[in-house]
């Protein structure tokens, strides 16, 4: 008798699961288009100094990262597509604003742009902080989308599809992420510094195609949620912060993420500032989520057999080696090359590399440690506040990266003569160093957390 094997079953999609993801992309691309040079507009575009830029980008970032579990309690109540319309809409505007504020300042006669910008006034003016409600917009509408677009997989797959909905999402994440940050150097390179003001036409223009998309071809049948309301959340956000164990986590991975976050806080302006203006500060990150991608997979299963703190401890002893190679490049000839590039790129790459492998031993477990500490059935309302440590080491880590930039590496326009800013900047590696050392008090307090840890539960066992 003979047999025919059982042809395999094709997973398919719903059409709101591909809209999704496809905006998804859309999303990513026009967000980090902006946010790997957003300190660079602040400064070259709209005058600010290196504090003032880094104060305004890392409470930007902050509040993406704290906003979107209450976004989503809204996003519950007036529907998915509508939270995607509100959110694209106040992207698109949020993005248009950014292209054209600069305008409104130009023809006010406070600023010239083009190669080189030309400040008139505009470092005395107030009208330069009207940009912050224009961020704000963008805050409120990426809040909504980091909620509603990962909820929208979720509700269009099933037991058996999700893990395959959820890597074609992180997927197209990336995707956008990496080309979102890959058109920045072309548009700089082109037009100087008013590149940093049109890439934001760019970004409106990426959100806008979201919007006509989710107007014209999002419909789920969906429509059912298990959401959570304000009181909920804020009860659970209470329980968290009583949580003992947990906020001496999450301050501990703070120390990892307030590195992690100079890529965008520092690295834009330290590299242009010592390696010249043909870096390409924004292709440099993109090893990031590269390196991530090609080895995670094999971090999890080299530590599977690993508890979460000892892979987290692991990644944490990483971080200070990259803050070290990072500090290398310009301790070396600043007329060499190495592979084509300035000493002090190439360095950067390299740990930008180490930055990456890092990551792949701490966030995923990290996710999985928070989860346990979590009361049973309340795993997901605790882990919508998992990126607490990211919403501290936005508003530590940008606003130490001011200090040490004005400190170390300032701006070369502040100075008459090269041969001043030379002297200036000579000790600007000496940034590097103190990030290093933060990573390194983070991986000792990781390993004495686990042992306290460790102590506690054996009690609690015993008795």
């Amino acid at each position: 008798m003979s047999t025919t094997a059982k042809p395999k079953e094709k997973i398919r999609f719903s059409k709101a699961f591909w809209v999704a993801n496809t905006v998804e992309l859309l999303e990513r691309a026009a967000y980090y288009g902006v946010f790997i040079v957003i300190t660079l507009y602040l400064s070259r575009i709209l005058g600010f100094n290196d504090l003032q830029a880094a104060a305004i980008a890392g409470t930007f970032s902050a509040f993406l990262y704290l906003l979107p579990t209450f976004a989503g309690a809204i996003a519950d109540k007036i529907g998915f597509r509508r939270s995607m319309l509100l959110a694209f809409s106040l992207l698109t505007v949020g993005y248009s604003g950014l292209a054209l504020f600069p305008t409104y300042l130009e023809s006010a006669g406070l600023v010239e742009y083009g190669k080189t910008t030309i400040f008139k006034g505009l470092t005395d003016s107030g009208l330069r902080y009207g940009i912050i409600p224009i961020m704000a917009l963008i805050i409120l509408g990426g809040a909504f989308i980091k909620s509603v677009i990962s909820a929208t997989v979720a509700r269009e797959t099933t037991a058996s599809t999700r893990a395959k909905g959820f890597a074609i999402f992180y997927g197209m994440v990336n995707i956008g992420a990496f080309s979102g940050k890959t058109i920045v150097k072309p548009l700089r390179e082109a037009m100087g510094n008013e590149g940093l003001i049109n890439l934001n036409y760019f970004s409106a223009s990426m959100t806008l195609l979201a919007l006509i998309a989710i107007w014209f071809f999002y419909k789920s049948s969906h429509h059912s949620g298990e959401g959570k309301t304000f009181r909920q959340i804020w009860h659970a956000l209470l329980k968290v912060c009583t949580n003992g164990r947990l906020i001496t986590l999450i301050v501990i991975i703070t120390g990892f993420w307030m590195v992690q976050h100079q890529l965008y806080a520092t690295m834009p302006k330290y590299v242009l500032r010592l390696a010249g203006e043909g870096a390409s500060p924004s292709w440099y990150a993109n090893v990031n989520p590269l390196v991530v991608v090609l080895t995670v997979n094999l971090v999890t299963q080299i530590m599977r057999k690993r508890t979460a703190l000892t892979s987290m401890t692991v990644g944490m002893f990483i971080m200070p080696v990259s803050a070290l190679c990072m500090a290398y490049g310009n301790m070396l000839n600043p007329q060499s090359t190495i592979l084509t590039m300035h000493p002090v790129a190439f360095m950067m790459v390299v740990g930008i590399v180490f930055q990456g492998i890092a990551e792949t031993f701490i966030s995923p477990r990290f996710l999985e440690y928070f989860s346990l500490q979590a009361p049973k059935g309340e795993e997901g309302l605790y882990l919508g506040f998992s990126h607490l440590h990211s919403f501290l080491s936005s508003i530590v880590g940008f606003g130490l990266s001011g200090y040490l930039l004005s400190k170390y590496c300032p701006e070369p326009t502040l100075f008459s003569t090269r041969e001043e800013w030379l002297a200036a900047s000579s000790h600007a590696h000496y940034i590097w160093y103190y990030f290093a050392g933060i990573a390194l008090l983070s991986a000792i307090a990781l390993i004495i957390y686990g042992q306290i840890v460790k102590r506690q539960d054996a009690r609690k066992q015993i008795a």
